[in-house]
């Protein structure tokens, strides 16, 4: 895609087409990663046969060479550019139907015994984490190019958000009541998958024929000195990816034990579909006022709000006994409440950091930044998952029986509560300190504009290294944010 014009500003006002466009990007990407991330634990636990500490083993490990995927996928990503399609779109139109068909690979582990089935396990959910990583960092780079004006991005933040959160809501409604002691629930889910095959790939077309790059970019082709350049030097973004990894930890904890608080805990299976609607509505809800809260509180502050929310959620389904069902629901959703306004906020702080690592090389690198932060954020869905496998069977739970042990109780409220808990306190620590606040994003981002007016650009020889980029950096009126 060549660059925008002079019509086209970067700053202006996208179409609604495009902010549903991108929306509809995040709900495809959820068919495969929230089914996953909700039911594959309970899959392999309760219907492949796999033992809980062999599982969460097994979802470390992936998940720990899934976040390698994506700085793999990040490098690729800034290498290419096509003329008509850009730099993203063509990942998003051509890597579809082989991440949702890997899916649906995933979720069929054939029964040839303990070690074929870990082995199959691993292969397939290996694969379709690489497959979900060079569609997903193009797609989650593509917000960076289509606007620079923070409301804008609240906007995108948002709509991806609504595109997530009503797949989330779907599967909670209409699958989660299903997986029930006796169910057949190999067929649903070969079913399930095979559709969402079908589905999307429509959304995925609908997302790269709707949601078009408009930032000048100077560099096409980023080299990997450039690259690497960009991550040393950009420490919002490093805190920003040490924050995630932690909320995520206690994020994907919650997320995979979920089902079983429910379920084993309070004993009413039944409110995971009460939760999803919340989700939707709460979700639509935030979408609405988002743009104004980023105006009125800042993105760093509405972040740490959240943070404090789950945390409270997490307090109250830890320490809440079975027989108070209503408070410790109330704890769930509290802590959803938090999720979900964290992670709308988290993607436009995400873009920021481009225009950042942009300001200090004169290289516009979304992809590598991109990748780097969705790194770290599936590290700790590897340890947020892992742990809350961990803590099952820490606390003896038994595949497909009625009613668990009170130890085991125990270790789902620890994954579903006190995990959560701790991880959002550390990371709401770290945000405190995080330096790119709103006011100094918008002096970067006309910086940036007047040094291309000017046409003062870093040079772009593919040879320089990491050194040169800092001596190279462009000239502030105001001191550089470290």
């Amino acid at each position: 895609m060549s660059a925008p014009s002079a019509t086209q500003p970067a700053k202006g006002k996208l179409t609604k087409l495009s902010i549903v466009g991108y929306g509809a990007g995040d709900a495809a990407n959820n068919l495969a990663f929230t089914t996953a991330t909700m039911f594959l634990l309970v899959y392999y636990t309760d219907v492949a046969g796999i033992s809980a500490a062999a599982a969460g083993t097994l979802l470390l490990v992936v998940r720990v060479f899934d976040a390698f995927s994506d700085i793999f996928a990040g490098r690729i990503v800034d290498r290419v550019f096509n003329k008509r399609l850009g730099k993203f779109r063509p990942f998003i139109m051509f890597g579809s139907v082989p991440l949702l068909v890997l899916s649906c690979l995933t979720f069929s582990v054939p029964q040839i015994g303990e070690s074929g089935m870990l082995l199959y396990a691993y292969l397939t959910y290996a694969a379709l984490g690489l497959a979900y990583s060079l569609v997903n960092i193009p797609y989650g780079s593509l917000a960076g190019a289509m606007t620079q004006d923070a409301g804008e991005r609240a906007k995108l933040a948002s709509a991806r958000s609504i595109g997530a959160m009503i797949v989330g809501a779907g599967l909670g409604v209409f699958v989660a009541p299903l997986i029930v002691p006796g169910a057949d629930l190999q067929t649903m889910f070969t079913f399930l998958t095979l559709g969402f095959v079908v589905v999307g790939t429509a959304l995925y077309l609908f997302t790269a024929f709707t949601a078009k790059e408009r930032v000048v970019r100077d560099v096409q082709n980023v080299s990997m000195a450039q690259s690497f350049a960009t991550l040393k030097h950009n420490r919002p973004l490093l805190m920003l990816c040490l924050s995630s990894f932690v909320f995520l930890t206690g994020m994907l904890a919650l997320a995979t034990v979920q089902l079983y608080y429910l379920r084993d805990v309070l004993n009413a299976l039944p409110l995971y579909a009460v939760v999803s609607v919340a989700q939707i509505v709460m979700t639509f809800g935030l979408a609405a006022v988002m743009p104004k809260l980023v105006r009125t509180w800042g993105k760093r502050a509405g972040y740490i709000v959240g943070g404090l929310i789950m945390a409270a959620g997490g307090a109250i389904m830890f320490f809440t006994p079975s027989s108070l069902v209503w408070l410790g629901f109330s704890g769930l959703l509290l802590a959803q409440l938090g999720i979900v306004l964290v992670n709308m906020l988290v993607w436009t702080l995400e873009a920021d950091t481009v225009e950042y690592g942009e300001w200090k090389t004169g290289v516009r690198s979304e992809g590598i930044i991109y990748a780097l932060f969705s790194f770290t954020r599936k590290t700790g869905q590897a340890v947020g998952g892992a742990l809350a496998a961990f803590a099952l069977s820490w606390g003896g739970y038994a595949a497909g029986t009625a009613e668990q042990t009170a130890h085991a109780e125990l270790g789902i409220r620890a994954g579903a509560g006190l995990i959560p808990l701790v991880c959002s306190i550390v990371a709401i620590a770290i945000m405190i300190f995080y330096p790119l606040t709103d006011s100094r994003h918008r002096e970067i981002v006309a910086e940036i504009d007047a040094r291309r007016e000017r046409g003062e650009t870093a040079s772009i020889d593919p040879a320089l290294s990491t050194a040169a980029f800092q001596s190279q950096r462009p000239m502030s009126s105001t001191p550089p944010v470290d």
